[in-house]
């Protein structure tokens, strides 16, 4: 293995690192250190070119870390934006409501409610990310199933399990949370994906049965009250679904049509014409696309020669939740992408080093290639990073770390850069802490406490991530 020279940059960046790591256990933003870092590197980069040019030009490598970060994000909000957009059109003429109104008819007692409440909100949440669908599936189902029996506990842990756990740390649909990982690991997303999708399964049916049983075992000792929760339940500001207009069973028929057609299309290619599969960017630019094109047949359908302002302000919502998503991330990503060598170079200059690709090797020559201590440390840092609240903000750190200390020891970076990223999005995305908004939105919903929530989904989850790291360990 060669043996990596470290400068002193490379030590500042594991001390901005442990700063961040220190801010995360303490329940702070981890936005300004990550901006600060990039400052300081950038100076000490530049120092030889003295004092005040040093200074100027590291203002300029903030800005650049950031225009990196947003560039290689960018795809990636915008087709949230986009299915943010169409979801927003959908929801002005009634048409979401149509579109899971079907899976009331199965909710007939605790058990059904429990598993027909959660499995809609994982397929609401894989196409229209985790957060419009908890209010989409929340306001129409949840009533119902606890008028079936499950009480509003069993109902929040359905649809954060589900949702901002499972849905969202695989993200097989969308692919945000892969695409950011991947960027960071120096892979194509579509390396890591079929790792994602495995991890998140495990991680997710094991949580969500153990999780099960533990609600049963709840209602039996009379832990939870049937009627806890009630109708009328909101998240946040969200407004009251809209009655159903006359084109709304038409739009609740064609958008999940060809939205599963596209899904099925790319699953057929991917099992059976390889060479054709849709993957990646593609993957993206065709899912926005179809997006786009809905959210125009909607309008037009629905509101005729007014179509073209309502299209613009569909937009503005779609574009509107996406920023808010990914404002934080972009500092974030922008200090840990430097842990690369190609961004580095985007930012720093040609010649830059990854900082932490430089540092995994030089650790990987002390730690050798012991697969169970890479495969838990990883994922302990992982859930670590999501102890901010945000799934999103540690994903840069997973992929970069998993690609500089696996990749050194000679390890398949793919599948440990898939490990890191479901076990930050359980942890941050909202299953384990109860600040962080999928918590809130989920628990805020059913009306439970999320602390409540939390608690009762730290064993299943980490039973599930254990059971993870195992397979990991095995196929590594």
């Amino acid at each position: 293995m060669d043996t990596v020279t470290l400068t002193l940059s490379h030590w500042v960046f594991l001390m901005i690192i442990f700063t961040i790591f220190g801010f995360m256990i303490f329940r702070r933003d981890v936005v300004l250190p990550s901006i600060i870092g990039v400052f300081v590197l950038g100076f000490i980069y530049n120092f030889d070119k003295g004092i005040l040019n040093g200074t100027i030009a590291s203002f300029q490598v903030v800005f650049d870390a950031f225009l990196n970060a947003g560039i290689e994000l960018f795809d990636i909000m915008l087709v949230i934006a986009l299915m943010v957009a169409m979801l927003k059109s959908l929801q002005a003429v009634g048409a979401d409501v149509l579109m899971i109104s079907p899976m009331k008819k199965f909710m007939v007692n605790p058990t059904t409610a429990f598993f027909v409440l959660g499995s809609t909100m994982y397929i609401a949440a894989t196409f229209f990310w985790p957060t419009p669908a908890v209010a989409l599936v929340g306001t129409v189902l949840i009533p119902v199933a606890l008028k079936a029996g499950l009480p509003a506990m069993g109902a929040a842990v359905a649809i954060n399990l589900f949702g901002h756990g499972m849905a969202l740390s695989g993200d097989l649909v969308i692919q945000g949370a892969t695409r950011l990982t991947s960027s960071a690991a120096g892979l194509d997303s579509g390396e890591i994906l079929p790792y994602t999708a495995l991890f998140s399964l495990i991680v997710g049916v094991i949580a969500i049965g153990i999780a099960y049983l533990l609600i049963c075992r709840g209602m039996k000792i009379g832990k939870w009250k049937s009627t806890q929760g009630g109708d009328g339940l909101q998240i946040g500001n969200e407004k009251e679904p809209v009655t159903p207009t006359k084109y709304a069973r038409l739009l609740a028929i064609v958008v999940p049509a060809v939205l599963f057609g596209i899904v099925s299309l790319m699953l057929y290619r991917a099992f059976f014409n390889p060479d054709a599969a849709i993957r990646g960017g593609d993957a993206t630019a065709l899912l926005g696309g179809t997006a786009v094109t809905l959210l125009i047949f909607s309008s037009i359908v629905t509101k005729g020669n007014k179509a073209i302002e309502e299209i613009v302000s569909h937009l503005k919502e779609g574009f509107f939740f996406a920023i808010k998503i990914f404002a934080p991330v972009i500092p974030i990503a922008g200090f840990f992408l430097l842990g690369h060598p190609r961004h580095a170079e985007n930012v720093l200059g040609e010649g830059a080093p990854g900082f932490l690709f430089d540092l995994g090797s030089a650790m990987a020559n002390h730690i050798g290639t012991n697969d169970i201590t890479v495969v838990f440390g990883i994922t302990i840092i992982a859930i670590l990073s999501g102890m901010d609240g945000s799934g999103f903000s540690g994903l840069p750190l997973v992929g970069s770390l998993s690609a500089g200390i696996g990749g050194a020891a000679g390890m398949d970076v793919a599948v440990l850069a898939s490990l890191g990223q479901v076990a930050a999005i359980f942890a941050g995305g909202g299953t384990l802490a109860a600040w962080a908004f999928g918590a809130v939105a989920d628990a805020g919903i059913a009306g439970v406490k999320p602390i409540d929530l939390v608690r009762q989904n730290f064993i299943p989850v980490m039973i599930g991530l254990f059971v993870a790291c195992i397979v990991a360990i095995l196929i590594i």
